[in-house]
């Protein structure tokens, strides 16, 4: 365990180092958090709620996705990849820790700035531009930060599966750019899920994108409280184990492969 606590650290230190990066990062999340903001203000003009999100609720929609999106990292993550194609996989592989919690520790690690240096400022920054929702109390914030902190493995979880497949595929890159396009869409952060058509609700429902984004937001929104989010929260637990045994199955497979490849 303490290797793993190690290793995070080290992920946020490194994280931290980059301090031109996350500030132009924070920038950028902050205005395209107001250009979507401006896009919905819009949408609802003189209609005081829409699909049980009223205006205030919306604005502040866009800035929480905004501000746990690099969190929760749905998109652009290529880190393990890249040792499949550099070969430094071979050796991580044949060191004595688990290859699995080895990744996981480190993007713990460097989501916990993310949240710090870009979450706060952004979620600061609406509240100061403009009236937003709160947390209706202490239970609510805890139960929206367990469930940030499910979101957060979820998405490692697909994440991993997505760069794994590196391991039969030389065109992985475009399956990746494919898979995250799709969980930014059927994540809720392009738009809620609760304003897609009935059939696109159920479609997305039966994956494992709304847990990344969609929940979360909800929770913190009172959109989801009492029952409602702690059967939430169990919905995300699950695809939690189920993403995560997806993902050791995929590198005990590929692990084979790769040793029956190199000899």
């Amino acid at each position: 365990m303490r290797l793993y606590l190690e290793l995070a650290k080290k992920a946020a230190q490194r994280q931290l180092a980059y301090r031109q990066a996350n500030l132009a990062g924070l920038a950028t999340n902050l205005f395209f958090g107001a250009l979507r903001a401006y896009v919905l203000i819009a949408l609802y003009g003189l209609r005081p709620e829409i699909a049980g999100y009223t205006l205030t609720a919306a604005i502040t929609y866009t800035g929480l996705t905004q501000a746990i999106l690099r969190a929760v990292q749905i998109f652009g993550w290529q880190d393990l990849m890249k040792t499949v194609r550099s070969g430094d996989i071979a050796s991580d592989l044949a060191k004595p820790f688990d290859y699995y919690a080895f990744w996981l520790a480190q993007d713990i690690g460097a989501n916990v700035v993310h949240l710090i240096v870009r979450g706060i400022p952004i979620i600061l920054a609406y509240a100061i531009a403009t009236p937003i929702v709160w947390p209706s109390d202490v239970n609510a914030a805890l139960a929206f930060a367990f469930s940030l902190l499910l979101a957060m493995l979820v998405s490692f979880a697909w994440r991993f599966c997505v760069n794994i497949t590196a391991l039969w595929s030389a065109d992985a890159l475009g399956f990746a750019r494919l898979g995250y396009t799709l969980a930014m869409f059927l994540s809720g952060f392009l738009v809620p899920v609760a304003f897609f058509p009935p059939w696109l609700k159920t479609l997305a429902a039966w994956t494992p994108f709304p847990a990344m984004i969609e929940t979360p937001v909800q929770i913190w929104l009172g959109i989801l409280s009492g029952p409602a989010a702690s059967s939430a929260l169990v919905q995300q637990a699950f695809w939690v184990g189920v993403m995560m045994l997806l993902g050791r199955l995929m590198l005990t497979a590929g692990t084979r492969k790769l040793v029956i490849q190199g000899g």
